[in-house]
This record gives structure tokens, C-alpha cells and sequence, in this order.
């Protein structure tokens, strides 16, 4: 419905007033507006932070790293071209990559996946190999990575890629117009300057040696300055829909872009990195078309009409029983299907529960909340046994995960032992839990997953047997997401996507900054007027002094075997909070495919999340002709179902 149309009895006076304001505000944002003396500003506020020097200034005994003999990402037998068809659950809220709204499933096709940072981890030795960068030296003493950026490197917009825009990332990442704390916090506290030599040589200064020093700085991905030269205290709204210039492979046109309905990706004909090696061999389909499809059931029955190219086949149901080896598709070879197994930090699967709400915060509800959640009957029953149960929430960091850690198993005793603690002793008609006073034992159990709601089903009607009432809420992907960065939730099913790091954070999702503003007093106690923070990834309102301690203390750490310590001893704290329910991770990936969608020979590669991560595939179009000809004529191929079991524990 339109936002000005009537409805019900409105008077016409607030119509048209609503109706003015709007059109005012978006006459504001088209004002032109130029940041640059505040930007200049800004930089001169902070000479120690800025810094501009000669190339003689340099050390001169630097010793310079390329990655050069890691060895090549893709297939140098890919073929360029054709166009992809992917579903996507639901329509972005924004195309920012920074702000509200701006941290959803659709990021990975503008940022994450797509777009350069100055190196990247290779995803079978977690060495570094060139992306905006050429080469980059670490200097121990000053603490210091200095990095030779590319002269070749342009944005998307053909503008080249220098210092200035490294600049600038710090200037907008520190900047409250973008109404993203841990933006501002991290660029705040994790690096302590940036110098420019050239335009094409840069340094950055971080606080701590870390075992991977490199790293924090590699990871950097800068903004185009030019692009963003009207960023202001509108800067929300403003860039909500701007599609900003980019470094990666895949472009945005206004006329590509279908609110609510699709969005296509064009591979840039003239993207810089096509000819660089680690680079060459991906990113190969000329047009990506993401549409919309909501539901998982009408997804698969895309992919069965060849409406979309690929699908995962993660969930048991699908991979057993909706496309099992002698589906006819499959038998004849029209679809392939492979399962690839992998190494890397697992997704933290579990129940998020906000300790901020009523009921939430008594340690007794959490610890029965624990005893009352059956995940083992999930994997067992709901992912056929595939799957294996998370024992915290940073699972896959080798000797950085805590070695002996266990999710608390399902126990309606002890947990009817805990609910009684906390005053809920008898049950009501339905069976659930009440104290004297009427009050019942009751949440809601939220989620953004809709293929996994039968999840929620289960754990519903095992929590039931102790007492414990979940209200089940599925909402999409955006919307969820959208709930819990709110803190509007009461528990909540879901997982973070982590980047290949070698080591676990802990400050973005347990620090207290990131719970409430001054959780605490100058001597560790609750500030009794601290107010919830929202906007972060502090999902649980998670807020001890101790840990505070203890996440400050890692983060300046240095030592390798001090930071294991630290981290084992966080993890314990979490796991004594019982503020996390530990849920299930997948040891690998597994997919579906036309015959027409091709891989290299290994497929994917050992850190890899999934089997498109890195857009190593390619469209065969001669393939894809044979194969929809073939079907229509009842030819066969030779069936193919592979398992890649080379990186199995």
C-alpha cells in the first residue's frame, strides 16, 4: 500500500502532511552535499592517526611477501560467459554494506564474496595471496604492516584505487553518521594509525603483535572516496539504495535492480583483476539473476524445472529423500550431486537467548532452558544423523576451541530441577509451568531459517515434556536477522557466518559495550541506569565484568599461548552463563547441480563454507544445450554422485 493512500478514517490534513514531509525529505536527500573540508578536517584533528610521509622514510631492511607460490584458486579450464539463476530468500533492505539493515544474507553477493580486500587467505593453507595489494612487509618493532597497493587496481567506476581511499575507509568506519558501534569501536581500538607514502604505498599501525599480524591489516577493504563525498547525518538514508563502485568482479545497474523481486549481477567486462593470478580462473559467469523465492519447497521445484542452475542439499530431506541417487534426473546424469567435506570455524548453530528480557536474566530459567532443548533428538531425527552437536560457540579454531567443553545434554529432570529454583513448580493443564502467582514458563522461540522450521517443531514439543512453553515465530531471512539486532527477541535460532581466522572473537558478541551503554561503574558493578544497545552482535545482551576483563586482555595479548588460554577460559564463562544453547554443526557441504554448471577437478577447496564461496564454476553453454536436448529425446549420461572426503576428520 502505498504510504500516502488513505486508510480507514484519516483526516486529509495528516494525508497530505505525511504526504509534504515525505516529498520534503527526499528533496533533502537530493541536496547536494560535500564532506570534503569536514573530511580534512577531521584528518588534521588527528595527525598522529594521519600521517603523510616521503618514500625515503621507509625502513630500507623490509622483508616484502607476495604470496607467489600458493597455489591457484579455480580451473584454468573455466569458461567465461553464460548467465547463472540463483534464488534468494528475500529482497535486501539496503545496498549498504555498513548500518542498519546492512548485515543480512544479501552482503555476501556485494561484499563478502565478491568484493577485494588488500590480501586473502588462501582456502587450503591460510597463507595470504595478493588481492588490492601487491606485496606487503611486516615491521615488528613499530608494529607496523606496510603494503604496496596496485597501480593496476580501479574501482568499478574506472577511478584508480590509491592511499586516499584507504584514508577515507578510517574516516567512515569512525564515523557516527553510520550508526554501526562495532564499525566504530573496531576501527577505533584495533588500529593506531595510517601513514601514506605514495599513492601506492601505505602503512598501518595496529596496537598488538598477533601470531597473525598480517592479517588485521590484509583483511582491509577500502570505499571509494569519491563515491562517497555526500555522506553526512543522512548518510542512512541517502546511500540506502545507491549502488556504490566496486573492486570486485560483479556490477549493479539501476535497471537490474527489481525491488522485491530481483536483482541481476553483471560481471565487468573491464574488471581490473580478470587477467591476476588467483583471480583469472573465477568469477566466470557473465550474469548472475537472483530472484526471489521465499520458500524452500518452491526453490526445489525451480531447480527441478532448470529454472535456477544449482541448489544446496545441506538438509537431509533434500539430499535422501527429495533427490535421492535414483531420482531420474540424477540417474541419467542431467543432475549431479556432490558432497564435499571441510575445515574450518563452524557457524555457531544454536539458540541466542537475550538475557535482557523478563524471566531471561535468572541464571536458573537459562540452565533449565539448556536441560530442556533436545538437540540430539534434531540431528537425529530432523538431519538423519549427518550432522554433530556443537560443543560451543567456537567450534573449528584448533587449539584456540576450548578441548573439553560439552553441550549440556537433554534432561527433563534437571531441567524441571532449575525451573524450580526459579519458582516455576507446577504445571498448568497444558502442562507447562507456573509460579504461584500465575505466571507461566513461556518464550518465544524465534528464527529467520523457514527451510528449518521443523526444527523449532522439535524442540517445541520436547521442551514441552519439561514444562517449557516455545512460541514458535519463523520469520525471513532480513526480518529475523533484522529482530535480534533490535534485541527484540526472547531466543532466537541462528548462527554467524565467521571468516577464516585463526583464532575466535569474543569482544563483538560478549562485551558489555556491546550489551548496553555503561553496562558498568568505575568499579565493576551494573550501572542500574544502563540502557540496552542494539545494533550489534551482542545477541544474548551478554554483559560480566569479568569477561570484559578478560576479552581487553586478549585483545592486546601478543603471545599465541596466551591467547589459548584466554580463550578457553571465555569460553567457560559463556558456557557458565548458559546464555548460548549449543545446537549442531555439518562437517561439509553438499549440492545439487545441472550437468550444464561445471567445477574444477577437486571442486572446492578445504575452508571453503560452500561450494559457490569462491565462484570457482562456470556455465558450459554448449553442455547446457546438449543436456536440455538430450532430456527432451530421453537420452541418458553416466550418473555422477561424488563424495570429496580428502579434509574428513
Amino acid at each position: 500500500m502505498n504510504r500516502c493512500s488513505p486508510f480507514l478514517l484519516i483526516p486529509l490534513l495528516l494525508i497530505l502532511s505525511g504526504c509534504n514531509e515525505s516529498d520534503s525529505k527526499k528533496s533533502n536527500l537530493e541536496e547536494p552535499i560535500d564532506n570534503t573540508q569536514e573530511v580534512a578536517d577531521y584528518y588534521a584533528a588527528y595527525p598522529d592517526f594521519f600521517q603523510i610521509r616521503s618514500l625515503t622514510d621507509v625502513p630500507a631492511n623490509l622483508h616484502w611477501q607476495d604470496g607467489s607460490d600458493l597455489p591457484e584458486i579455480g580451473s584454468p579450464d573455466a569458461k567465461k560467459g553464460g548467465s547463472e539463476y540463483v534464488r534468494i530468500q528475500d529482497f535486501p533492505r539496503t545496498l549498504r554494506t555498513v548500518g542498519p539493515d546492512s548485515n543480512g544474507s544479501f552482503r555476501r553477493w556485494i561484499l563478502d564474496d565478491t568484493a577485494m580486500s588488500l590480501g586473502h587467505r588462501h582456502p587450503d593453507l591460510m597463507d595470504f595471496f595478493p588481492g588490492l595489494a601487491t606485496a606487503w612487509a611486516v615491521d615488528a618493532k613499530t608494529k607496523t604492516v606496510f603494503v604496496k597497493l596496485d597501480p593496476d587496481a580501479h574501482w568499478s567506476d574506472g577511478v584508480a584505487i590509491t592511499a586516499d581511499d584507504y584514508f577515507f575507509t578510517f574516516w567512515l568506519n569512525r564515523s557516527p553518521y553510520i550508526t554501526a558501534p562495532w564499525y566504530n569501536n573496531y576501527y577505533n581500538t584495533q588500529f593506531t594509525g595510517i601513514t601514506k607514502y605514495s599513492d601506492y604505498l601505505i602503512a598501518v599501525t595496529i596496537p598488538e603483535l598477533k601470531p597473525d599480524t598480517d592479517a588485521k591489516v590484509l583483511g582491509l577493504s577500502p570505499l571509494p572516496r569519491h563515491f562517497y563525498r555526500q555522506v553526512g547525518s543522512d548518510f542512512i538514508e541517502r546511500y540506502q539504495w545507491r549502488i556504490a563502485p566496486t573492486t570486485g568482479a560483479y556490477v549493479i545497474h539501476e535497471k537490474d535492480l527489481k525491488k522485491g523481486r530481483s536483482v541481476r549481477l553483471s560481471r565487468n567486462p573491464q574488471w581490473w583483476a580478470g587477467n591476476k593470478k588467483q583471480w583469472r580462473y573465477r568469477y566466470n559467469v557473465d550474469a548472475i539473476n537472483l530472484t526471489v523465492i521465499r520458500d524452500t519447497p518452491k526453490e526445489f521445484e525451480a531447480f527441478k524445472r532448470g529454472d535456477i542452475d544449482q541448489i544446496s542439499l545441506n538438509l537431509a530431506e533434500y539430499w535422501h529423500e527429495k533427490l535421492p541417487d535414483n531420482d531420474p534426473d540424477v540417474a541419467a546424469g542431467y543432475i549431479e550431486k556432490k558432497v564435499f567435506y571441510n575445515q574450518k570455524p563452524r557457524p555457531p548453530y544454536g539458540l541466542w537467548i537475550n538475557t535482557s528480557q523478563p524471566m531471561l536474566d535468572d541464571l536458573n530459567i537459562r540452565l533449565g532452558i539448556q536441560s530442556a532443548t533436545h538437540w540430539q533428538l534434531v540431528i537425529d531425527k530432523f538431519f538423519r544423523g549427518d550432522y554433530q552437536r556443537l560443543a560451543t560457540a567456537n567450534d573449528g579454531y584448533g587449539k584456540f576451541s576450548h578441548p573439553s567443553l560439552k553441550a549440556r545434554q537433554f534432561d527433563i529432570k534437571l531441567a524441571l530441577d532449575y525451573f524450580a529454583k526459579a519458582g516455576f513448580k507446577q504445571r498448568n493443564s497444558k502442562g507447562i509451568l507456573e509460579r504461584s502467582d500465575g505466571t507461566r514458563l513461556s518464550f518465544t522461540l524465534s528464527s529467520g531459517y523457514e527451510s528449518l522450521k521443523d526444527v523449532l517443531t522439535i524442540l517445541k514439543e520436547e521442551a514441552a515434556k519439561a514444562g517449557l512453553e516455545y512460541r514458535i515465530e519463523v520469520l525471513d531471512g532480513t526480518s529475523g536477522w533484522k529482530k535480534v539486532q533490535e534485541k527484540q527477541h526472547d531466543l532466537h535460532f541462528s548462527a554467524f557466518g565467521y571468516a577464516l581466522e585463526l583464532y575466535p572473537r569474543f569482544w563483538e558478541t560478549y562485551h558489555s559495550s556491546n550489551a548496553y551503554d555503561q553496562a558498568f561503574d568505575d568499579l565493576g558493578n551494573p550501572n542500574p541506569d544502563r540502557k540496552l544497545k542494539t545494533q550489534t552482535n551482542n545477541l544474548e545482551a551478554f554483559a560480566q565484568y569479568e569477561m570484559d576483563q578478560l576479552i581487553n586482555a586478549y585483545r592486546r595479548s601478543s603471545e599465541e599461548q596466551e591467547m589459548v588460554n584466554l580463550a578457553h577460559k571465555m569460553s567457560e564463562i559463556h558456557h557458565a552463563n548458559g546464555s548460548f544453547v549449543p545446537g549442531f554443526y555439518q562437517g561439509f557441504f553438499r549440492m545439487g547441480h545441472w550437468r550444464w554448471v561445471r567445477y574444477p577437478e577437486n571442486f572446492s577447496h578445504k575452508h571453503a563454507s560452500s561450494a559457490t564461496q569462491l565462484f570457482v564454476h562456470w556455465i558450459d553453454q554448449d553442455l547446457k544445450t546438449q543436456t536440455q536436448f538430450a532430456k527432451q529425446q530421453g537420452t541418458a549420461f553416466a550418473a555422477s554422485v561424488r563424495v570429496y572426503d580428502r579434509f574428513r576428520n
